[in-house]
C-alpha cells in the first residue's frame, strides 16, 4: 500500500537531488538572464548607442557609412544595422582577418565613427554565460540537461508546498534562526514563483542543440514555421539575425552582380521597412542580400531577401505566414526575453530569475539547518510502491527532454551503486 508520507519523502527526495545537481548553474543563469533582460541599458551607458537628435538634417546614404568604416578599419563590413529611433547610432558590423566581428557605432548625419564593440561587448558575455556557450557544444547540451531538471524542480515543489493538513502554502513562521523560517521562506518563494520559473525553462529549451534542433526540425518538415524556399544553409552573421523558426532554411543563388546596399536600403523602404532592422550584406556571389527586423515583439519577425544582381525579391516572410507551432515558440522566446507585452513583461521575468536566485540561495541554508547529530544528510528515502512510481513518473518526464532523461537514469544507478556499497 502506498501512503500519502511515503509519497511526499519520494518526492522530496527528487527535489533534493534535483537541487543538488542543478543549483550552481540555474544561479548563474539566475543573475546573467536577469542582467540580460536590460540589454538596451546596459549598453546605452557602454556605448555610443545614443546620439543627439538633428531634426531636418538628412542621413547619409547606408552606402556612405559602410565605405567610412571599412576605410578607417581596414576591415570588410557584414552588415548594417538602421535602429528604429532617430535618436540612436548606425552599427556597422565588420569581420577581421581572425573572423572576429566588430560593431562600430556611426553618426548617420555625418558618418562619423563613434566608438566599437568588440565581439558583441559585455552583454554577448552575458548571454554566453547564460546559455553555458563558452564552454561549447557541453555547456548546450548542459543548458538543456539543467532546463529540464528545473521543470522537475518546479512540479515537485510545487506538490511538497500544496496546502495539506492545515499546512499554509504561503507563510513565513519562525524566526531567522530557526529552520521553520527558512522552510517557509524557501517555500513560498517556491510556491509564488513557480509559475514563471517553468515558463522561463521550458521556453529556454528552443535555444539547446538536442532538443531546440530537433523542435526546429520538426516545424520546418511540417510547414509549421515557414514557407517552402530552396535550402541553402545560412551562415553567420545573416542565420544569427533570423527569427528562430527560419534558421533551417535558405535562399535560392542568384547571378553574379551587385545593386548596392543603398538600392536594397530603397526597396526595404518600399516593403514598408523604414527603420529597425539589419541588412546583411552577400556573403559570396550569387548570395542574396537579407534584410531581418529588429524583432521586440514576435509578431515583428519578418525577413525579406532581395537579389543581388537584379534587385527581384526573393522573398518576403513575416508573422501571418508562420505556422501555429513557430509562432508558439516565436511568443515564448519574445515573452521569456520580456519582450513581448512591455514592462510589465520585463518585471515579471525580473521576478522569477531573482525568485530563482533567493531558492537557490535558501536551499543550502534550508540543507544545514535540518543537519542531523551534525551532518549533512539527503531526505529519507520512500521504500516500496511510492519511490517505484515516483520514479517511473519522473522518467516519463524525462523522456520528453531525452539528455535530462539520460541524466535521471544515470543519477537513479549512482544512487543504487552506493547503496550497494554502503555499509549495513
Amino acid at each position: 500500500m502506498m501512503t500519502d508520507g511515503a509519497f511526499y519523502r519520494a518526492m522530496m527526495r527528487w527535489h533534493f537531488y534535483a537541487g543538488i545537481i542543478v543549483l550552481p548553474i540555474l544561479a548563474l543563469m539566475a543573475v546573467t538572464g536577469a542582467l540580460y533582460l536590460y540589454k538596451p541599458e546596459v549598453e546605452a551607458r557602454l556605448y555610443p548607442v545614443e546620439i543627439a537628435a538633428r531634426p531636418g538634417v538628412p542621413m547619409l546614404a547606408p552606402a556612405r557609412l559602410i565605405a567610412a568604416v571599412e576605410q578607417a578599419s581596414g576591415d570588410q563590413a557584414t552588415q548594417i544595422t538602421h535602429p528604429a529611433n532617430a535618436t540612436q547610432s548606425w552599427r556597422v558590423t565588420t569581420k577581421g582577418a581572425d573572423g572576429a566581428a566588430t560593431v562600430h557605432f556611426v553618426d548617420p548625419h555625418d558618418g562619423r565613427l563613434l566608438g566599437v564593440m568588440q565581439g558583441g561587448g559585455l552583454m554577448k558575455t552575458i548571454k554566453d554565460l547564460h546559455s553555458l556557450a563558452l564552454t561549447g557544444a557541453v555547456g548546450n547540451r548542459l543548458v538543456e540537461v539543467v532546463a529540464g531538471w528545473a521543470i522537475l524542480l518546479c512540479i515537485t515543489g510545487l506538490y511538497l508546498r500544496w496546502p495539506r493538513r492545515g499546512q499554509p502554502a504561503i507563510a513565513i513562521r519562525g524566526g531567522v534562526k530557526g529552520r521553520l523560517f527558512w522552510r517557509d521562506l524557501h517555500g513560498t518563494l517556491g510556491f509564488l514563483s513557480a509559475g514563471v520559473i517553468l515558463f522561463l525553462a521550458i521556453t529556454g529549451m528552443p535555444w539547446t542543440d538536442v532538443w531546440g534542433g530537433g523542435l526546429r526540425a520538426v516545424v520546418a518538415a511540417n510547414d509549421w514555421g515557414r514557407p517552402k524556399m530552396a535550402v541553402i544553409p545560412w551562415t553567420a552573421p545573416a542565420k544569427d539575425a533570423l527569427p528562430w523558426t527560419l534558421r533551417e532554411g535558405g535562399a535560392a543563388p542568384g547571378a553574379a552582380g551587385d545593386i548596392g546596399v543603398d538600392a536594397v536600403a530603397k526597396i526595404a523602404a518600399r516593403r514598408g521597412l523604414v527603420g529597425g532592422y539589419q541588412l546583411i550584406l552577400p556573403a559570396s556571389p550569387g548570395a542574396p542580400y537579407l534584410v531581418v527586423t529588429l524583432v521586440t515583439r514576435a509578431d515583428d519577425a519578418r525577413a525579406i531577401t532581395i537579389d543581388a544582381a537584379s534587385g527581384a525579391l526573393v522573398q518576403d516572410m513575416d508573422w501571418r505566414m508562420f505556422g501555429p507551432g513557430a509562432k508558439a515558440v516565436e511568443w515564448g522566446i519574445a515573452t521569456h526575453q520580456g519582450q513581448q507585452y512591455g514592462e510589465v513583461n520585463r518585471l515579471l521575468m525580473l521576478a522569477g530569475c531573482l525568485c530563482l536566485l533567493a531558492l537557490c540561495l535558501t536551499a543550502p541554508v534550508l540543507w544545514w539547518k535540518r543537519r542531523k547529530q551534525g551532518r549533512l544528510t539527503a531526505p529519507p528515502r520512500a521504500t516500496g510502491r511510492a519511490e517505484r512510481v515516483v520514479a517511473a513518473t519522473m522518467l516519463l518526464l524525462g523522456a520528453l527532454f531525452p539528455l535530462t532523461g539520460l541524466s535521471m537514469i544515470v543519477a537513479l544507478a549512482g544512487e543504487w551503486l552506493f547503496g550497494k556499497m554502503r555499509p549495513t
